[in-house]
């Protein structure tokens, strides 16, 4: 009863970040995801965690009333423990609590804070689709990726991992989407340019800082340009 009640607040929580996304993207661009990338990238995630088509629907409608509270993106920069470099994307309608919360994160942690532009140069700002690995083969959503004009594939038992410039991503994922039909993401996102392996012990402090900001209901999204033994990837669950 307890696990299925963790797991509901969990579901929520994630369920309340999406219709954030979905509602600023909304109100920034236009209210169909057709003519709307970010939207539609949005819509994308939700429909991938199970988000009931009711939910997506009303966080668009709140956008086209007018009546949704005012979200200020920020992103935040800093290294955690190790030195490793992070990256955090908020959607925030209080910058001061924020700042403050995420700023005390890395403290604790053992990290810092610094300011925009401090680590962000370490990573490419890029579009990424991904696929389930049962959609096709290796080599066939190679040569559909690089035929559909994207810049890079990374296949593994997990699923492909599509990379395409942020100008190409509305295109490439349209034409992947005619063959393999609808990804399980389509979004922009910051990609390291390289990983900084680290000790199981810096490991487990890094996992404990991510796991507090994506916790935060501000934060939409988080980057580590760091990689952990396996066996430890095993213990924390990815």
């Amino acid at each position: 009863m307890h696990r299925k009640g963790k797991q509901d607040a969990m579901k929520s929580k994630i369920f309340g970040k999406l219709a954030r996304e979905i509602t600023v993207a909304a109100k920034l661009g236009t209210p169909d995801p057709a003519m709307n990338p970010r939207l539609r990238a949005a819509v994308v995630a939700a429909r991938a965690e199970n988000m009931p088509r009711d939910n997506i629907e009303r966080a668009i409608k709140k956008a086209i009333g007018g009546d949704s509270e005012n979200y200020d993106e920020i992103r935040y920069e800093g290294y955690g423990p190790g030195g490793v470099a992070v990256i955090v994307e908020a959607l925030t309608d209080n910058r001061n609590r924020a700042a403050s919360d995420i700023r005390s994160y890395f403290t604790k942690a053992g990290g810092n804070l610094g300011e925009t532009g401090s680590v962000s140069f370490m990573f490419d700002h890029v579009g990424v689709i991904e696929y389930d690995a049962d959609k096709a083969s290796a080599d066939a959503m190679l040569e559909a990726a690089i035929e559909a004009g994207a810049d890079d594939v990374a296949s593994d038992e997990n699923g492909h991992e599509i990379y395409a410039s942020q100008e190409t991503l509305r295109d490439v994922a349209k034409t992947l989407e005619a063959k393999f039909g609808e990804p399980r993401k389509a979004a922009v996102i910051w990609k390291p340019q390289n990983n900084i392996a680290v000790s199981d012990e810096v490991g487990e402090k890094l996992f404990k800082l991510l796991d507090l900001l994506n916790e935060h209901d501000d934060v939409q999204n988080v980057y580590a340009n760091f990689e952990v033994s396996d066996a430890l990837a095993a213990k924390m669950g990815g």
